[in-house]
């Protein structure tokens, strides 16, 4: 269901004074889906079932005869969503699609067809309103040749800016040397990549208490960045730009853990990359979302505010009530709260600063 609860801190509409935000972690889906079960003849392929008499703007996301999710009508209105924006003091919202969406586990050819129209609605999206909105494309990276083409399409004909990936491709880690042509080719075209949870490992072991949503998602996220690191991802490529979800998931929390390891078991960490974890802190960026202003200076400390970008997960419930709210709480300098919510941003798009002096939200 959509996110409706205010922040525990209530603050207002432009709570940070005029200084532009950047939310980069925010979802959309079309209005309208094809029964791509129906067309391919297999899967579990989301449709929406529209609840016109019983909730008007408001839509199931059905997986077969499953309820995946209850969404409302900003999940795919783009007036809703500036609407939204605007009360909250959000200059721009990166789009990227619902992560269910991937379709890795889908035949390629089939994958590829629900990215190209993911995509297209997304460069609409943003075609509409191009001060308002950013984008980011799907792509089928069970087949990498595949994933580079539509990638590229994205880029250079759409006019995305990157590309939102999964945190594991079906049985590949993000360390599988299948994958390093996409990354290569993501360095090349300058394409952001943003790394996201799905499919939670574990779930099998995680029915009750909304586990895999609260335990399964951070230990994605750290299992993404901990396949990059080990398998020296960030050192083949040095120029590829890479933010991660939900604040890095439980990787900040267990950095700790995870550089004694390499340093006291080589043989099993650093086979495939014999520099330091530690080292790569700072090459990466994070979003800000872990409801915890202990837990985000922390993250600040460890990584820099130069590599934090503002992130709501908008607009759904387990999110931040108001993007970026959790930044005005926090006994920064304005220019720390400045780079944390906009400048950072642009530099992992590889936006220009001119991009925020169009017209805005209206005061």
């Amino acid at each position: 269901m959509a996110n409706k609860r205010r922040s525990r801190s209530d603050l207002p509409p432009g709570h940070l004074g005029h200084a532009p935000t950047i939310d980069i972690h925010t979802h959309i889906i079309p209005e309208q889906l094809p029964n791509w079960a129906a067309r391919f003849g297999y899967g579990s392929f989301i449709r929406l079932e529209h609840q016109l008499g019983s909730c008007p703007g408001c839509a199931h996301m059905m997986q077969g005869d499953t309820l995946f999710r209850r969404i409302n009508a900003n999940c795919w209105d783009d007036h809703e969503r500036i609407s939204d924006c605007d009360r909250d003091g959000v200059r721009m919202q990166v789009l990227s699609t619902i992560p269910v969406m991937f379709h890795y586990w889908a035949r390629p050819q089939d994958a590829l067809d629900t990215s190209r129209y993911l995509n297209e609605h997304i460069a609409e999206t943003v075609g509409r309103h191009p001060h308002r909105f950013i984008g980011l494309g799907t792509v089928p990276l069970q087949d990498p040749q595949l994933a580079i083409q539509e990638m590229e399409r994205c880029v250079k004909e759409l006019g995305l800016a990157g590309i939102e990936i999964g945190s594991h491709v079906n049985e590949w880690n993000l360390s599988e040397p299948e994958l390093l042509p996409f990354y290569e080719a993501a360095e090349r075209i300058g394409a952001a990549l943003f790394v996201h949870p799905w499919e939670m490992m574990g779930h099998d072991k995680m029915q009750r208490y909304w586990l895999p949503w609260l335990v399964g998602m951070p230990a994605e996220t750290s299992l993404a960045i901990c396949s990059m690191l080990f398998a020296g991802v960030f050192e083949k490529f040095p120029r590829l730009r890479v933010a991660f979800a939900h604040g890095g998931g439980s990787f900040p929390a267990t950095f700790g853990r995870i550089e004694r390891g390499f340093e006291v078991r080589p043989d099993l960490v650093a086979v495939d990359n014999p520099i330091s974890p530690r080292h790569y802190l700072g090459r990466f960026w994070l979003d800000s979302l872990v409801h915890d202003p202990e837990m985000l200076d922390y993250i600040a400390r460890l990584i820099g505010h130069n590599r934090i970008c503002v992130g709501s997960d908008y607009p759904f419930p387990l999110g931040e009530s108001i993007p970026g709210g959790i930044v005005g709480e926090m006994h920064w300098t304005d220019a720390e709260k400045h780079q944390v919510r906009w400048k950072s941003a642009l530099e992992w798009l590889n936006l220009k600063d001119s991009l925020l002096t169009k017209p805005g939200p209206k005061r």
